[in-house]
């Protein structure tokens, strides 16, 4: 593998396969690319490599989301369904992408997710067509098994440490009729468990390390950290390469077979935009002359809300009050030191709840994050008395927002504005997720803990608060209602799964058909999370790897025109 050292002069820039963004999904894509020797394949990332400790300890998030060094460090616009906030918008600027700064869950979604995208037109997008390839690349700590792989690159295992707070809230999830579930991957995640993370022994498992490193001695991968894609370069209707600048120099890449966009949900659409693909409208106030109109570039964004619910507690081990001291850090840190274990190894969430947020639901809408502490957002410090976050998102919601460049410069963010609870459904399901919460907290198996709720804090939702007839009820309930909606815009925010902004299917705002082919355009295949037409029941990382496997599997067969 050439490393980024590389110097190279535009005419030596001559590949069959040019990636574009070295995340979760074109590290895989990049190792079953080369694994042809005859495939000449460029990785291109606008970060830098993966060589920070932090990266690789599981605690490490903490100072990986935010800091330039790893992340875009993007911001929302102000959302009305946030109340008018804006919201910062991690996205991974590194190798390994996303997969090097998340919160390391695995997580497939529910089979009817992808029956789903099936049913829209995209064949060979089934359950039964996918669970191969996430069988195929994992390597599952239990084995082989009819659910889970062994062998494969993308390593899974079971969290290295449980917390007497969420055993707790576990049961009293139980209690309100949740019942667990000894594997949230099995097709229908509905229940609780303690979440299965991309960890090895202890260190983060992200992408680069799976798929890059065991390949470093192929001699046709380059790898270009540090370089930064401008646009798609263009005869007539055919992608013939790219344009990046990297130390200050402008180079092209050329493309002989095709070019692969796997810069993510923001950073996808962000490049096609700026190379004259995307909507019209959008293009032209801006004088980025109009190559291929197609409406549906940057639209359709989804993303999982989560609602930080955060309760005080009494006479319970939290991180606040372990890590609250430099005695409690080093007593930390000697554990992780010696042991790969303790608060250090642990994902962002330990605890995983999926449950129907209300009793129309047919099947499980909404998915707990629950954490051993408490902050008013992430970056800033513990609160300095015990307790614990129970986070709730809406897996299936129906707002959609937009992902424009404000500039044909992508070194200019764009503007993303996802609409959160922009819908009447979306609104309601975040109400009946507040009351949800505080059904499973008033359970008697947490009651020893005395849990008190500091946000968003009490709001009467009896729904009727005295009153004399039917009309006057309903009238309370809605009042009710809207008040637990707004409260949920106080205190939602990403969990930091965008998708969608090129979505796979046949309809007028269709990006990529369902071989991942842009619409209209040869030469370019998408393959990364935005081409989700509906996002998946959970966490987003590992069924992004999936896309890519299926992609690699495509343009290997010779699907390409």
């Amino acid at each position: 593998m050439s490393t980024t050292k590389n110097n190279h002069t535009d005419s030596q820039l001559m590949f069959d396969y040019v990636i574009v963004g070295a995340g979760s999904a074109g590290c895989l894509l990049a190792n079953r690319l080369s694994a042809d020797p005859n495939n000449r394949v460029l990785l291109l990332e606008a970060g830098g490599p993966d060589n920070w400790h932090w990266i690789h300890i599981p605690v490490g998030y903490l100072y990986c989301i935010g800091n330039p060094r790893t992340d875009w460090c993007y911001r929302t616009k102000a959302d009305p369904g946030l109340n008018g906030r804006e919201l910062g918008y991690p996205r991974g600027r590194v190798l390994g992408g996303c997969s090097s700064i998340n919160g390391m869950i695995y997580m497939r979604g529910q089979r009817a997710d992808y029956d789903g995208w099936a049913a829209l037109g995209n064949k060979g997008w089934g359950w039964e067509d996918v669970l191969p390839l996430f069988k195929g690349m994992e390597d599952h700590h239990a084995g082989e098994s009819p659910f889970h792989g062994a062998g494969g690159e993308w390593r899974v295992e079971p969290a290295r440490l449980s917390w007497e707070i969420l055993d707790a809230f576990r049961e009293a999830a139980a209690q309100a009729g949740i019942a667990p579930t000894p594997d949230f991957n099995r097709g229908d995640n509905e229940g609780s468990s303690y979440f299965e993370v991309n960890q090895r022994a202890g260190f983060r498992w992200n992408a680069s390390k799976a798929f890059l490193r065991p390949i470093k001695h192929r001699r046709n991968l380059t790898v270009l950290t540090g370089a930064r894609t401008t646009r798609l370069c263009m005869q007539g209707k055919h992608v013939t390469g790219v344009e990046f600048i990297r130390e200050g120099q402008i180079h092209i890449a050329q493309a002989q077979r095709e070019v692969v966009m796997a810069a993510g949900a923001i950073g996808t659409p962000q490049i096609l935009q700026a190379s004259g693909v995307g909507p019209a409208n959008v293009l032209s106030p801006l004088g980025v002359p109009l190559v291929h109109d197609l409406p549906g570039v940057g639209q359709n964004l989804q993303d999982h809300l989560q609602l930080r619910m955060i309760y005080r507690v009494e006479g319970a081990r939290t991180l606040n009050t372990l890590a609250n001291s430099w005695l409690g850090k080093a007593r930390i840190g000697l554990e992780y030191l010696l042991t790969r274990r303790g608060p250090m190894s642990m994902a962002p969430s330990q605890l995983g709840v999926f449950a129907k947020s209300g009793p129309e639901q047919t099947r499980a809408n909404v998915e707990y994050h629950v954490q051993p502490l408490s902050l008013e957002r992430f970056g800033e410090p513990l609160h300095d008395f015990p307790a614990f976050t129970a986070s709730i998102c809406n897996v299936r919601p129906t707002s959609r927002g937009h992902v424009n460049i404000v500039s044909p410069d992508t070194a200019e963010a764009p503007e993303i504005l996802c609409n959160y609870l922009s819908t009447p459904e979306d609104r309601h399901v975040a109400a009946d997720s507040i009351r949800l919460t505080r059904r499973i907290v008033s359970q008697s198996a947490l009651a020893r803990f005395k849990p008190v709720e500091i946000k968003p804090g009490l709001t009467d939702s009896s729904g009727n608060n005295g009153a004399t007839n039917e009309e006057e009820a309903k009238e309370e309930e809605a009042k009710q209602e809207e008040a637990l909606a707004r409260a949920a815009g106080d205190i939602g925010t990403t969990i930091f799964h965008p998708v969608g902004t090129c979505k796979m299917g046949h309809d007028a705002m269709a990006v990529v058909d369902d071989t991942l082919r842009v619409h209209g355009l040869t030469g370019l295949r998408v393959a990364d999370a935005s081409i989700m037409p509906t996002i998946t029941s959970g966490n987003t990382n590992s069924p992004t790897m999936m896309i890519a496997e299926k992609a690699a599997r495509m343009i290997l067969n010779g699907t390409a025109r």
